[in-house]
Parts: C-alpha cells; sequence; structure tokens
C-alpha cells in the first residue's frame, strides 16, 4: 500500500517524532509506515487522517 503521509506531514512542518507523538506511537512506527515498510492498524489509519487533515482513502492508495 502507497502513502503520501511524509508529503502532508512535511507540508504541515511537522518531524516524524512531532507525528508520532500525537499518534501515540513511535517514531520508527511512522518511518516504517512512510517508507511502505509497515502497514498501519485501521485506528491509526484514521488517527493519521484526522492530523493531516485528509481522508484515509486520500492518504492510502493500492500499488
Amino acid at each position: 500500500m502507497k502513502n503520501i503521509i511524509k508529503e502532508l506531514r512535511k507540508a504541515k512542518k511537522l518531524s516524524q517524532d512531532e507525528l508520532a507523538k500525537t499518534c501515540e506511537v513511535s517514531r520508527q512506527t511512522i518511518n516504517a509506515i512512510e517508507n511502505n515498510k509497515y502497514d498501519p492498524t485501521l485506528q491509526l489509519a484514521f488517527k493519521l487522517a484526522e492530523v493531516l487533515e485528509t481522508t484515509v482513502d486520500q492518504l492510502f492508495t493500492a500499488e
């Protein structure tokens, strides 16, 4: 699954650490998601979409 988390995070001037703390996960988790090495849980996907002010379907696309 491909995502645009990194682009949206940078546009909001958030570090991986800041986004991780807001979503209550580790920075390593955010890094793995951004690099398409980990698919987040549905709960985390909704939280990321909320923080990045988008929808889950816009955040993630099938490869």
